[in-house]
């Protein structure tokens, strides 16, 4: 079940991006000469208009064909004749696309699991060392060591992944910024212990769609923070994950959502999988805008360098630099792919 659910969030995604290009292609005046769901052999072609509609055999991609988007082309309506804006447009279509799903998903997650927790401060333990150190009851933690808290996710990020159990916080205190420096923990063999509660808030439409566009804030910078800790050798490239190790965690879930005498709850498992599928469309948003070749990150920076430039570069030393950035990235995703393996053992 875990197979099916993972090909059902990723063939979902890849469609959502590639729906975005379509849109804006088609609003762009490009010529869309397919657009496809899924890989390999087509089990239904369907022609409508001037493009062909096809449902292909191995559900694991999709992509959308346009005119002259990786070589030349006479016609008026081909991609490498549009204008650089409206090519620019059509590139980061699919990222919008992949951003606005996870938004939406974080929506309906939110409104089933209301009511929304803030990072206001509700309670605190007798003698809490944190409250002896600068905070108070009614404090509103927005910024924990430099780094904006848009979720209390925010707050456990940075607790979890900090040494000395020390501080610095800026909290809205009585509707002023307040700057706390060395609130402090403490830690029970090595592990820091926290020593209040944050409050809750009732979900109306405003207070959802505030949450879920924080959330989704939160998640999509979080790529970027792993990223980070990535290139300074704070985690290996064996701490990565593909589909496999996607496949993996969402069979413990099941797990977690299973009992032996009522079954699978599928209420607690339908909630987690749409922070998980949120969680994962918005990364893929957001990797996708990296400026490397092959994604679309990397052909947003060739738009633009034809646009300082006002000549385009030519088609064929770019679809090189795309050619030897796409082989690094499925040569990255084989190796991703062999240490996801390797863990299961």
């Amino acid at each position: 079940m875990s197979i099916i659910i993972a090909l059902i969030i990723f063939e979902v995604i890849i469609i959502i991006h590639e729906l975005g290009h379509f849109i804006v292609a088609k609003a762009c005046g490009v010529k869309v000469n397919e657009f496809a769901i899924g890989m390999g052999p087509a089990i239904i072609k369907k022609q409508k208009g001037e493009t062909l509609y096809s449902w292909r055999v191995f559900p694991i991609g999709g992509y959308c064909s346009m005119e002259g988007e990786d070589k030349e082309s006479d016609s008026d309506r081909a991609f490498c004749k549009k204008p650089v804006p409206k090519r620019m447009a059509i590139v980061v279509a699919g990222i919008v696309m992949n951003l606005l799903l996870g938004y939406i998903l974080l929506i309906i997650h939110t409104s089933l699991t209301a009511p929304i927790t803030t990072t206001k401060i509700s309670w605190f333990e007798d003698n809490a060392k944190s409250q002896s150190t600068g905070l108070k009851i009614g404090d509103e933690v927005v910024k924990i060591n430099g780094m904006r808290i848009f979720t209390p996710m925010d707050m456990s990020y940075q607790f979890q992944n900090d040494k000395d159990s020390i501080f610095d916080m800026t909290v809205i205190r009585d509707g002023e910024k307040v700057n706390l420096d060395n609130v402090a923990f403490e830690t029970n063999d090595k592990t820091m212990h926290i020593d209040f509660r944050v409050a809750s808030k009732e979900a109306t439409v405003g207070s959802v769609l505030s949450f879920s566009l924080k959330q989704t804030l939160s998640d999509g910078r979080l790529i970027y923070i792993s990223l980070y800790d990535l290139i300074t050798g704070k985690y290996s490239i064996r701490d990565l994950s593909g589909p496999v190790g996607i496949v993996d965690t969402i069979g413990e879930v099941i797990d977690s959502q299973t009992d032996e005498e009522t079954g699978i709850d599928w209420s607690g498992l339908i909630v987690t999988m749409l922070s998980m599928g949120a969680f994962i469309t918005i990364n893929i948003g957001l990797f996708n805008l990296l400026p490397l070749p092959a994604l679309d990150g990397g052909r947003l920076i060739f738009l633009i360098i034809e646009l300082i430039r006002r000549k385009p570069v030519p088609t064929e030393k770019e679809g090189m630099v795309h050619l030897i950035g796409l082989v690094a990235l499925l040569l990255l995703m084989v190796f991703v792919t062999v240490s996801d393996v390797l863990k299961l053992f």
